[in-house]
Order: C-alpha cells, then sequence, then structure tokens
C-alpha cells in the first residue's frame, strides 16, 4: 500500500515510538482539555461541521453506525440525537479520550444505545458489512497507514452503505490563507500550551493538515480503497472538508 507524506509526520520526533502510539499519547495527554479547546479555538464552529456531515446521512438513515476516531463522543451523542433508533459504536485508539466519551454518554442517558471501544482502525474487530454507515470526524490525518484504515472501513460497510469523513483543509483565498496562516502556526501551539501544557500537538496539527492529501487527491485515493461516488465540498472558507462515498 502507499505511503503518503501525512503518515509519516509524527506529534514527537524525537520520539522512536510509532506514530500510531504517539497519537495514542498525545490525545491521553490533552484529553482533559480537548473538548474546551476544540470549542475556543474554532469558536464553536466545529460542532456546525459535525451536524453538516451528519446531514450527508439523512437520505440513509442508518440503523447501524460506527464512528472511528470517536474521541470524546461527540459525533456518536449528535449521530444518536439525529436518529435515536440507531446503535452508534464509536472506536478510538486513546483510552484517555475514550473515558471522557463514556462519562459524556452515561450523562446523556445513551449508554445502552452508544459502545464506546479501544480499536484499532487498523483492525478493526468487526465483521464485514457489519455497518450502514461509518464516520470519521477529524481521524484520517491521524492514520498511521492512510490506505489501511480506509479498507477496514470499506470492509466493515455494509453495500448501499455511506462513509462521510470530516477532514481539516488549506483555504486558498489569499486573505483568509494568512490570517489562517498566521493562526495554526502561531495562535493555536500558544493557546495548547497554555490549556494542555502540550503545545506540540497543536503543532502536529498543523503540520498534519498541511501533509494530508484533501480535495481532489483524497478523492483519488476512496477510489483507490473502492468506494463509489466519492464527492467532497469544503466548509468555512476552505477550513475544512466533507468527504462522502459509498460501498
Amino acid at each position: 500500500m502507499a505511503k503518503y507524506q501525512h503518515d509519516i509526520v509524527v506529534p514527537y520526533s524525537d520520539s522512536l515510538l510509532s506514530k500510531k502510539e504517539q497519537v495514542a499519547g498525545m490525545f491521553n495527554d490533552i484529553a482533559y482539555r480537548y473538548d474546551f479547546l476544540n470549542r475556543f479555538l474554532s469558536a464553536g464552529i466545529d460542532v456546525t461541521w459535525r451536524k453538516k456531515a451528519l446531514h450527508q446521512l439523512e437520505t440513509l438513515s442508518p440503523s447501524r453506525i460506527l464512528d472511528v476516531a470517536t474521541g470524546t463522543g461527540d459525533v456518536a451523542i449528535m449521530a444518536l440525537k439525529k436518529f435515536p433508533e440507531a446503535h452508534i459504536t464509536g472506536i478510538d485508539i486513546s483510552q484517555g479520550m475514550l473515558e471522557l466519551g463514556r462519562k459524556k454518554v452515561s450523562q446523556a442517558g445513551f449508554q445502552n444505545s452508544i459502545d464506546l471501544l479501544n480499536e484499532d482502525i487498523e483492525a478493526i474487530n468487526f465483521k464485514n458489512d457489519s455497518f450502514d454507515a461509518v464516520t470519521v470526524a477529524f481521524g484520517v490525518r491521524n492514520f498511521e497507514h492512510l490506505e489501511k484504515g480506509l479498507a477496514q472501513i470499506y470492509r466493515v460497510l455494509r453495500p448501499g452503505g455511506r462513509v462521510v469523513i470530516l477532514e481539516f483543509s488549506k483555504p486558498s483565498a489569499p486573505v483568509i490563507k494568512s490570517f489562517y496562516n498566521f493562526y495554526m502556526k502561531t495562535v493555536t501551539p500558544f493557546m495548547g500550551r497554555l490549556f494542555s501544557k502540550n503545545g506540540c500537538a497543536y503543532e502536529y496539527l498543523d503540520e498534519s493538515i498541511r501533509a494530508f492529501p484533501e480535495g481532489k487527491n483524497f478523492i483519488q485515493i476512496l477510489e483507490k480503497s473502492g468506494f463509489l461516488k466519492p464527492q467532497f465540498k469544503t466548509l468555512s472558507f476552505g477550513i475544512c472538508s466533507i468527504y462522502c462515498a459509498e460501498k
């Protein structure tokens, strides 16, 4: 399988651990501030992005949804509110994020409809064709091997099912691009150090976004992975993109 530039971008360049291990450790470190910083750094617009991503599943009305890189369970909880008859399974490699997610699920009274499991995207412990839909919000950049992760998503998605991927992208309009570059290179790492004591995590955020094969390039990778009818649209002046495809 092909190796992509973002596959080798890691949070801690001086570490001998694999990308997967580094990412898990990084999210364990920042878990307690993750939700706060998401809302703060995006001025709350990340919530709107997630809702727009889930809107792509409305015509499907899925009853079984897999949320990959579920983190603290934001998308899983939103998905259940949108599709109250569904069962949601969220998977993540960070135990720290999952622990917080389980608390949120329990507080919402959704523990009978949402399971949050410690799983590796490259070896998902579910049978073929298990899910009607798969969602990934800001997680594909963190895959150690992009094509392996997509192959697993394809495997567990049923024929006719849909994958919806929400991921950061880079704006192209000059004024927006200049502000974005300053914000991501200077403001975001500073706020990360201030509130989570881990500036490396937010430097990694910027580096992994820059290395990710976005837009038409990612569409080609989805096609290569076997997905049908891949398409994408940008949000918020190109800061974020929604990718949809079917099996």
